[in-house]
């Protein structure tokens, strides 16, 4: 049974240029998010190092700067990151998907149990991107 994207939406005050550098580069994505071995191209396989998870798989499915970008992570999700520029600030929308209640990650976990604590993660992690953009 498919479950609800976790879906989080902040208001950045910097520009959407500075937005999506933190978010479209390797570096720019280590310092809010996990280290990696990302490239902002269309079919680029990387690894986000997810700590005690080990190394996840991931592959880059869109690059459209400076409005979004998109990867598939794992065998089953999919993460999106919306821009949108608004009087000089920056939306910023992450759309994490692909839950799905019948299935199970890679280390076993169930999607219903994970999907509850990424929901409550992300929240973190956000505020995490916003303190390095605005800081």
């Amino acid at each position: 049974m498919v479950m609800e994207h976790i879906r989080k939406t902040e208001i950045f005050n910097a520009p959407i240029e500075k937005v999506w550098k933190a978010v479209s580069t390797s570096n720019g994505l280590e310092a809010w998010f996990m280290p990696n071995d990302f490239e902002p191209v269309e079919g680029h396989e990387f690894h986000l190092n997810a700590g005690q998870f080990g190394m996840s798989p991931c592959k880059v499915t869109m690059v459209d700067p400076p409005n979004g970008l998109s990867f598939d992570w794992g065998k089953d999700w999919f993460v999106i990151f919306e821009l949108k520029e608004v009087d000089g600030k920056t939306e910023f929308t992450l759309i994490h998907g692909g839950w799905d209640a019948d299935k199970v990650t890679e280390f076993g976990a169930p999607h219903k149990v994970v999907r509850v604590n990424m929901d409550q993660g992300w929240t973190g992690i956000v505020g995490k991107l916003k303190d390095f953009i605005e800081g």
